[in-house]
């Protein structure tokens, strides 16, 4: 009998019993079987009750893990709607064809994978020729994130559907000459192709779970019904160690997404080893996600295994199954006969007479080939079965052979990922395996052939008729143009050139304020997307809240705490803000979403997206990067932004350095404005070049980045004439004399240049310069350091090809008499990325270091940025210059303490 004091009181249920006697029954006859029939016998009947209770609906905690079988028996299995050998022979051509040309390429020493496709192939195929819809019909279609290491198989398909030509498979990861392939999915490389960026494991999984919820935002909000659309992702089981992998899980779940599928191709390895040596890599998976909340589907075994099954009476192969760790699986897969019988099947007395009723080649197929993965019917009842399942979404667990079809020299081996090339041999063995028509006479000079049935043959025809039958070829990017979203009017982006007269307002909330005015553009306003990590009344937004509504797919289920207010809190199923919670990395998933939408779906979408500037390219950069891949266009406003203005905040939120790491993204345009017009400006002419009117020599696959302060200042009027320095990143905002500190034209000169909020502390050392030491200096607004280099760089390749041209940068500055001191809450190496191409006796001033918490005045002494040490910073390189005496500089410094 159990002994009841191994029952721990926080394990008993502290519901009150009405009928004790009943419940004691219970409990005794679950000792008795226990006691009569064995442990494993009462755990089997346990598993059976509650599988029971689950299907009755009985409100009872799921079941994290079920047997080590698959979830659809054999018998369940629907027939497959189409022709299974002509899909095998696609299928082989496929499998040939993206080893030769990982092999080919290894002779040029570009590397490649092999041994992912392999075990993957029937999960692609499958769907392929029965599932994945194309964007024939609607322009948009179902959504495909392929899993990076298996691209040389979709390359493989697209040489086999005629999208692709030997000469192009033999440009595999070769794309210098402009003919070549990229080595994984690169949508800004091969853009026509590819829709999803995914080799940086674990942002494929989280970007397909919000491009599942944006799909439904989008239906919800009235822009395109997407009803019809799933998004499918394929990932790797050692892939789900990512943060990034598990991170929305329960988001998922709790929004009902069931127009989205995981396929997780188990085949127990990672990239040099197994993926979970001692423990099981897929009953863990299923643990998580069905405790997160998804439906889960195992496909683990072949049909090879129907008969094992149908013997085991005692239930001794479900147990050992359940028991042997993934690495020694791997092992029974890689030794002889022998072995197995011994090791598996000696485990225990039952399991061994077992093994006596099977033949030796039934035991080696059962373990060395028979996966559920590798099975096109047991795959398509998965496949079938995720999308009839309503209300959650579906993970597909699919047990597969790592190297499958390469030989014993690939086939479940730990350095697997890393085996770049097949012998010849080796392929004349896969072909034979394979069935493939291609003679020993096509090996020339030890060169292995890439094989093509015909682009009339059977095969091409029938490939063709299934995914016509599906909504054309897949996967695809849609490149056509779009038309051009109209304009919004001017009068929202004329109200801040007037500037704020002595009212101080941030730059963050006079973002905001635009934003504000955009969305209530007619033509345009539903068209932006507001996206915020859970700070939304940080950055000033919550009067957004009642008017545009934050969305949720269930609406507002309660009465909110603030509905007496103006500005309370509303939900709605076609809200237009999505109010992540705390959450960087979703936040930007969905962005990506959205930035990508014109090409997903045809539908021009305008994301902004405002966050702690510290917490977006420090926490998130990958995903920046990602975005940069996918094509992406928007807005990202890091706000609150600088190390010194945030104040006594600290280290951890004091951004010193996001435009240096932006400014590493070819796709990123950086932006430091420091003046409510400046915004204005930026985001207007921003709005035309992505989504209107983009010049012959633009790209408009650019996003902004824009770095708001959350200092209020009052907000000058806008100078004339100043729109191409904003846009450029560099202008004269005034001069000394029209500053009002005019002191005659002997008087010694500098120029000052500023960015963001430096630009205050520059003001007031222009004006500490004239009227304490007799010093002229001109201030110059420093909107985009990154822009002035970018400009400088291509000036610099231009005259490599003989041309001439002098850069932006130093042109503006042409001119300019004295030393040039830049000033930013950046670090120096933020404004020195312009220093060579300034002719001017240069110096940079800003926050380097870690930073600190306390005042702003005195984190600006500390890091000697402010006005003070702009002066003394000044003085200095004139006395270089010998226009100021030398003892003017340690005067100063004395004077200011510094």
């Amino acid at each position: 009998m159990t002994d009841p004091t191994r029952i721990q009181p926080s394990e008993l249920d502290q519901l009150p019993d009405r009928d004790p006697e009943e419940t004691a029954e219970w409990q005794a006859s679950l000792d008795a079987v226990t006691e009569a029939a064995g442990p494993h016998r009462a755990a089997y009947l346990m598993r059976r009750t509650l599988e029971r209770a689950e299907g009755n609906g009985l409100a009872l905690p799921e079941l994290l893990e079920t047997d080590y079988l698959n979830t659809i028996p054999t018998a369940a299995e629907p027939e497959i709607d189409g022709d299974p050998e002509m899909e095998a022979r696609v299928t082989a051509w496929n499998r040939w064809n993206a080893a030769a040309m990982v092999t080919r390429g290894s002779k040029h020493g570009v590397g490649g994978h092999i041994a992912t496709f392999a075990s993957a192939a029937w999960l692609y195929e499958t769907g392929f020729n029965h599932f994945f819809h194309g964007k024939e019909r609607d322009g948009s279609g179902d959504q495909i994130y392929v899993q990076g290491h298996a691209s040389p198989g979709i390359y493989a398909r697209a040489f086999l559907d005629g999208r692709l030509t030997e000469e192009h498979l033999d440009h595999f990861r070769q794309e210098a000459s402009g003919k070549g392939l990229p080595s994984y999915p690169h949508p800004r490389r091969l853009p026509w192709l590819w829709e999803f960026p995914t080799v940086s494991m674990g942002l494929g999984p989280l970007s397909a779970i919000y491009q599942a919820r944006f799909n439904r935002y989008l239906t919800s909000r009235g822009i395109k019904d997407l009803s019809n659309a799933h998004v499918w992702a394929f990932l790797g089981d050692g892939e789900m160690d990512e943060p990034e992998s598990t991170a929305a899980l329960t988001l998922a779940a709790r929004e009902g997404l069931d127009n989205l599928t995981f396929v997780i191709n188990c085949n127990l390895q990672r990239l040099d080893g197994p993926v979970r040596a001692n423990f099981k890599i897929v009953q863990e998976l299923e643990a998580e996600f069905r405790g997160a909340g998804w439906n889960v589907v195992k496909t683990l075994w072949g049909s090879a295994w129907d008969e094992l099954f149908r013997l085991d009476t005692t239930g001794a192969l479900v147990r050992r199954l359940r028991e042997v760790p993934d690495a020694q699986f791997q092992t029974y897969q890689t030794r002889d006969v022998a072995y197995i019988r011994e090791h598996f099947f000696g485990a225990e007395p039952a399991l061994a007479e077992l093994g006596k009723l099977l033949s030796d080649d039934k035991i080696l197929e059962c373990f060395k080939t028979s996966r559920g993965g590798h099975e096109p019917r047991k795959v398509y009842a998965a496949y079938r079965a995720a999308l009839s399942h309503e209300g959650r979404p579906t993970v597909i667990l699919a047990q597969t052979v790592k190297g499958y079809t390469l030989g014993k020299g690939f086939e479940s081996k730990n350095a697997n990922h890393q085996m770049k090339k097949l012998t010849v041999d080796e392929f004349k063995d896969m072909r034979d395996l394979l069935g493939l028509p291609i003679p020993d006479s096509a090996f020339v000079d030890g060169q292995v052939p890439y094989g093509h049935p015909g682009a009339d043959s059977p095969e091409v025809r029938y490939l063709h008729e299934r995914r016509a039958a599906l909504g054309g070829l897949a996967p695809a990017r849609r490149t056509q143009p779009l038309a051009p979203l109209p304009a919004p009017a001017d009068k929202a982006f004329a109200a801040f050139d007037k500037g704020s007269g002595t009212q101080p307002v941030a730059t963050t909330m006079a973002f905001v304020r635009l934003v504000k005015d955009l969305i209530r553009d007619k033509e345009t306003g539903k068209r932006w997307v507001p996206i915020v990590p859970d700070e939304a009344r940080t950055f000033g937004m919550e009067s957004l809240f009642p008017s545009l509504g934050i969305y949720s797919p269930k609406g507002q289920t309660y009465e909110p705490v603030d509905r007496d207010q103006l500005m309370y809190y509303r939900e709605a199923k076609n809200g237009q803000i999505l109010n992540e919670g705390i959450t960087e990395a979703g936040s930007m998933a969905d962005f990506i979403a959205a930035a990508t939408s014109y090409a997903t779906h045809g539908e021009q979408m305008i994301p902004f997206y405002i966050f702690y500037s510290m917490f977006g390219w420090q926490r998130t950069g990958d995903q920046m990067w990602q975005l940069g891949d996918q094509l992406g266009r928007g807005f990202l406003v890091g706000a609150t932004a600088g190390r010194t203005t945030l104040t006594g905040e600290g280290l951890q939120h004091a951004d010193g350095h996001s435009p240096a790491i932006a400014a590493t993204n070819p796709a990123a345009l950086t932006y430091d404005p420091a003046f409510a017009y400046e915004i204005a400006a930026i985001v207007k002419d921003g709005l035309r070049r992505m989504y209107g009117e983009t010049r012959a020599d633009e790209d408009p696959n650019v996003f902004y980045y824009l770095t708001v302060y959350n200092e209020p200042m009052p907000q000058p009027a806008k100078p004339e004439g100043v729109e191409e320095g904003i846009l450029k990143g560099l202008y004269r905002f005034n001069t000394a004399e029209t500053a009002g500190l005019s002191l005659g034209e002997k008087a010694p000169r500098a120029q000052l240049l500023a960015s963001g909020t430096a630009i205050h502390w520059v003001l007031k050392a222009q004006k500490m310069l004239a009227e304490e030491w007799g010093v002229a200096a001109d201030v110059w607004s420093a909107t985009s350091w990154g822009e002035l280099r970018r400009d400088a760089m291509e000036a610099d390749e231009a005259l490599l090809r003989g041309e001439e041209r002098v850069p932006y940068v130093t042109r503006a500055l042409s001119g300019a008499p004295g030393p040039v001191v830049a000033v930013s809450d950046y670090m120096r190496q933020v404004p020195d990325q312009i220093a060579q191409w300034v002719e001017q006796d240069w110096t940079s001033l800003g926050a380097d270091g870690f930073g600190i918490s306390d005042t702003r005045d005195a984190a600006r002494r500390y890091f000697g940025v402010d006005a003070e040490s702009v002066v003394v910073a000044t003085l200095a390189q004139l006395a270089r210059r010998g226009l100021v005496k030398p003892a003017a500089v340690k005067e100063a410094r004395e004077r200011y303490g510094l």
